[in-house]
C-alpha cells in the first residue's frame, strides 16, 4: 500500500479544510500516479475536493464514522477494519491513501511505500503527516529539486525497511 502526500518542513499538509498550496506539477504527478487506481480518504477530504465529488478514474475508499454517510461514486467504510477488507480486492501496489491526517495515521502501518512531495517552506497548518521514522523508512529516491514561482520542493520516496 502507497501513500501520497504534499507536506512542508514541519510535515504540515492542511490548514482549515484546504491544502496549504497547490503546485501544478505536484497535481500532474498525483493524477498520473493515481489514475485507474484506488485511493482512500476521509470524509473531509472528500468533501474538500472540488466539489466534493470522487477522484473520476479510480476507485474512491472513504472511511468515515457516519453510518448513514453516501456519496455517490464511492465505497462506503465505517472502520480501518472494513477499508483494509475492502483493499483485499486489489493489488496492494495500486491502493494508495491520500489522507487526511486520522487516516494517514491509521493506515501508516500498512504503507509499504510513502510518495511525498516535500515543500521547502513553513505553513501555518493545523493537519499533519505522521513523522517518517528512519528506523523504519528508507529514502529510496530524491528527485532534483523544483521550483514553482518563488517556492522550492522536491519529490521523494521513501520505502519501508524489512523487519
Amino acid at each position: 500500500m502507497n501513500m501520497i502526500v504534499a507536506a512542508d518542513k514541519k510535515n504540515g499538509i492542511g490548514y482549515q479544510g484546504k491544502l496549504l498550496v497547490t503546485i501544478p506539477f505536484d497535481q500532474q504527478l498525483f493524477r498520473k500516479e493515481t489514475i485507474g487506481k484506488v485511493v482512500v480518504m476521509g470524509r473531509k477530504t472528500l468533501e474538500s475536493l472540488p466539489g466534493g465529488r470522487v477522484l473520476e478514474g479510480r476507485t474512491n475508499i472513504v472511511l468515515t464514522r457516519n453510518k448513514n454517510y453516501k456519496c455517490k461514486g464511492a465505497v462506503i467504510c465505517h472502520s480501518v477494519e472494513a477499508v483494509l477488507e475492502e483493499i483485499k480486492k486489489y493489488r496492494s501496489e495500486d491502493v494508495y491513501i491520500i489522507g487526511g491526517e486520522s487516516v494517514y495515521q491509521a493506515f501508516m502501518p500498512y504503507a509499504d511505500r510513502i510518495h511525498l512531495t516535500r515543500i521547502d517552506y513553513v505553513y501555518e497548518a493545523d493537519t499533519f503527516f505522521p513523522e517518517i521514522s528512519p528506523n523504519e523508512w528508507s529514502l529510496t529516491d530524491v528527485s532534483d529539486e523544483q521550483t514553482y514561482f518563488d517556492l522550492i520542493y522536491d519529490f521523494r520516496c521513501y520505502e519501508r525497511k524489512q523487519k
